[in-house]
């Protein structure tokens, strides 16, 4: 009588479409999400933006003058103008700092939910092209 042996692949072909579905759409779609999160949490902290908004009015690289000792009114006035030259530079710094990095988080938003929509459409897209692959070879015959 002959021993029957089956090899692994014989085993598991029967699976192997249930495991590319399972791929594809539970495990690849988590994997994506969790680097889509990733980036986006990257690029806020990168652009600190909660903390340029929290420090939006601070001087820019803590320039300060210094007031003096003393009373003297012209010392006083020079260092009230040239701090708040300083708060004015950081502040216009910061708002172009906080306008960039919304952008660039508003564009990582977008590029990953087309990186999540095109993860889905492909195998469509993979069988529209192959069908019509065909019907053009089918034609030209």
């Amino acid at each position: 009588m002959p021993v029957l042996v089956l090899s692994w692949c014989e085993v598991n072909m029967e699976n192997i479409f249930f495991q590319w579905f399972s791929w594809r759409f539970l495990e690849m779609p988590r994997e994506i999400l969790k680097v889509w999160k990733n980036h986006l949490a990257f690029n806020l902290r990168f652009f600190s933006v909660p903390l340029l908004i929290k420090t939006f009015f601070a001087p820019w690289r803590k320039y300060e003058m210094s007031y003096g000792k003393g009373l003297d009114p012209g010392r006083f006035l020079e260092a009230i103008f040239s701090n708040l030259i300083f708060r004015t530079i950081g502040a216009v710094m910061r708002f172009f700092l906080i306008v960039f990095g919304i952008v660039s988080e508003i564009l990582i938003f977008a590029v990953g939910l087309l990186v999540f929509l095109f993860w889905f459409v492909l195998p469509l897209f993979l069988i529209f092209l192959l069908s019509f692959g065909m019907l053009l070879i089918i034609q030209n015959v």
